[in-house]
């Protein structure tokens, strides 16, 4: 599995001219599903995620989790994280068939609220349009292969 994480202030994801999913501070999460990816691979992310410290303290130091801050999460599917970039229009063979990828998108959701974290959502395969105000910014990317 492949993600985006940004830590925002707010963020949203409209489809067809209608809110979908819509957070305040947390971290809209962009989360690509590749063919060896597995239930439990998801679940290892959604806990790396959740455990993640890159909120500020009193010190100004990136040393506070999303729990700390009272964060939700904007999860997005992203396929295009799977994209061939060897010639100049990207192939996408690379990233999981939907069959395979929706269950281990949900996955990744359910095991964030298992933890107890609010979880706002795109629509897998729908054309999203996702706004968000980037705090920092601060941008890390998850990599389960590297």
């Amino acid at each position: 599995m492949r993600a985006v994480v940004t830590r925002v202030s707010s963020a949203s994801v409209t489809i067809d001219g209608k809110v979908n999913g819509e957070i305040g501070r947390g971290y809209l999460v962009l989360l690509g599903v590749g063919p060896g990816d597995t239930r439990e691979t998801a679940r290892k992310l959604a806990d790396k995620i959740c455990n993640l410290r890159v909120f500020e303290d009193e010190k100004g130091k990136m040393n506070l989790d999303l729990a700390t801050v009272g964060g939700s999460l904007l999860v997005v599917s992203q396929f295009t994280l799977f994209a061939d970039t060897s010639s100049r229009r990207p192939g996408f063979t690379g990233a999981a068939k939907p069959d395979a990828a929706i269950p281990l998108y949900e996955e990744f959701m359910a095991r964030c609220r298992e933890r107890g974290f609010p979880v706002e959502h795109g629509e897998f395969g729908a054309d999203m349009q996702v706004a968000s105000v980037n705090d920092g910014p601060v941008t890390i990317l998850f990599d389960t292969e590297a």
